[in-house]
């Protein structure tokens, strides 16, 4: 569990922002196996019958191609080889579903790899229009592009470059995956809460400060920016929307309105008072739903 003080601040630190009995509870269970269907290559409803004899399905309510399985070793299957579906966190699936892009728009996803949502957003589009998904090195940019060919998406130019050298672009949609602590995938891997330190939100947030303020500057009047974190700290979440909306008189945070149980923003934290604004966006603890934990803020570019 890493340097055992650490750990100690860990827990006195999130004793502060929900039942931390119930959070570490969850946290050390396995997550729940889920997949999305890839409507570029099969509608729900046929896969549906494909899998009747391979796999259970239960819907996941927050999005209609999303579903829990039961099913054991779903990724050896001849249909995610075929790109048919792609094994993704339920609670990942969101920030594309918040972003709802159209068919024939142009968007930017500029924390891209490895391109679970880049593909959720081209089949969102129907494969038309253009997707920018970038990435900052190349390691993370192979699986991106292998993931999208196997999805048969064919409407995405890859580029390769710090997110913050973006300029002179007008987009009408963009989705800033942060970079971020993870504190919502401990489920997912325990070097999580082995890297954690108490100085590491503080780095992490110079970043999503600059991510953001480069996505908005490239962002079309009137057009939409989805603001996601896997992390659960208040200083890379409610501290970055608050401060975001305090620098950008033209920007509108829009309420998101999903049917999915969450937690209540954080108003003020670690002596930091934040706009009550924050009360629009979505903080999911993975006790919620039984998922990663997440954060999902919405912006407009207004006028």
């Amino acid at each position: 569990m890493g340097n055992p003080e650490w750990k100690e601040k860990f827990i006195e630190r999130y004793r502060n922002l929900t039942d931390i009995e119930t959070f570490l509870d969850i946290s050390v269970k396995p997550l729940r196996k889920t997949l999305r269907v890839n409507t570029i290559k099969c509608s729900v409803e046929d896969f549906k019958t494909r899998m009747e004899s391979k796999a259970k399905l239960r819907q996941i309510p927050w999005c209609k191609e999303g579903f829990f399985t039961e099913g054991t070793g779903i990724g050896n299957l001849p249909e995610h080889f075929l790109g048919y579906f792609y094994v993704q966190g339920a609670a990942s699936m969101i920030p594309p579903v918040v972003l709802n892009p159209k068919d024939n728009e142009m968007v930017l996803d500029m924390c891209a790899s490895p391109g679970s949502k880049t593909s959720q957003i081209a089949a969102m589009m129907n494969n038309t229009g253009l997707i920018i998904a970038n990435d900052n090195a190349m390691p993370r940019l192979k699986p991106l592009g292998f993931n999208l060919q196997r999805c048969g998406v064919s409407n995405t130019v890859l580029t390769l470059m710090e997110g913050r050298w973006f300029k002179d672009l007008a987009f009408d949609k963009i989705l800033v995956d942060a970079p971020c602590s993870g504190i919502g995938t401990i489920r997912k891997s325990f070097k999580t809460i082995q890297m954690w330190n108490p100085n590491f939100s503080r780095r992490m947030a110079g970043i999503q400060r600059q991510l953001l303020d480069t996505a908005f500057n490239c962002l079309k009047e009137e057009g939409t920016m989805v603001y996601s974190t896997c992390t659960l700290e208040p200083e890379e979440d409610e501290g970055i929307v608050s401060w975001f909306l305090e620098n950008h008189e033209n920007a509108k945070l829009e309420k998101i309105d999903l049917n999915i149980k969450h937690g209540k923003c954080v108003d003020e934290f670690d002596g930091n008072k934040y706009s009550s604004e924050v009360q629009k966006c979505l903080r999911l603890w993975p006790q919620d739903n039984d998922t990663e934990g997440f954060f999902v803020a919405k912006f407009r570019k207004t006028k």
